[in-house]
């Protein structure tokens, strides 16, 4: 029902910068949340910021200030900017929705496929 599809990973240096998009799509009502977690090998996935229709923003401590997420409620895509990136940044992120499609009477989850950012030292 909910499509995500995340694209601008892949390998930088440490210092530099990588912009994160994923793009929501099929019979989509309406999306409350939307945000990016991350999982690096052997790690516990994790949060790594979401943003809310109205705006609110949630960050790990580990990103923020280096970090920015936003998203284009019209085009129902969130971005994350990542600054100053660092090899521990290294990790499958992952975009997800919380979302309410016309089939259901209740949001839901929804998952991307991952993208891989790597940070190299």
């Amino acid at each position: 029902q909910v499509q995500l599809v995340e694209s601008g990973g892949g390998l930088v240096q440490a210092g530099g910068s990588l912009r994160l998009s994923c793009a929501a799509s099929g019979s989509i009502r309406s999306i409350l949340t939307m945000g990016w977690y991350r999982q690096a090998p052997e790690k516990q996935r994790e949060l790594v910021a979401s943003i809310t229709s109205g705006g609110s923003t949630n960050y790990a401590d580990s990103v923020k200030g280096r970090f920015t997420i936003s998203r284009d409620n019209a085009r129902n895509t969130v971005y994350l900017q990542m600054n100053s990136l660092k090899p521990e940044d290294t990790a499958v992120y992952y975009c997800v929705a919380f979302a309410l499609v016309y089939s259901n009477s209740a949001y839901d989850y929804y998952w991307g496929q991952g993208t891989q950012v790597t940070v190299s030292s």
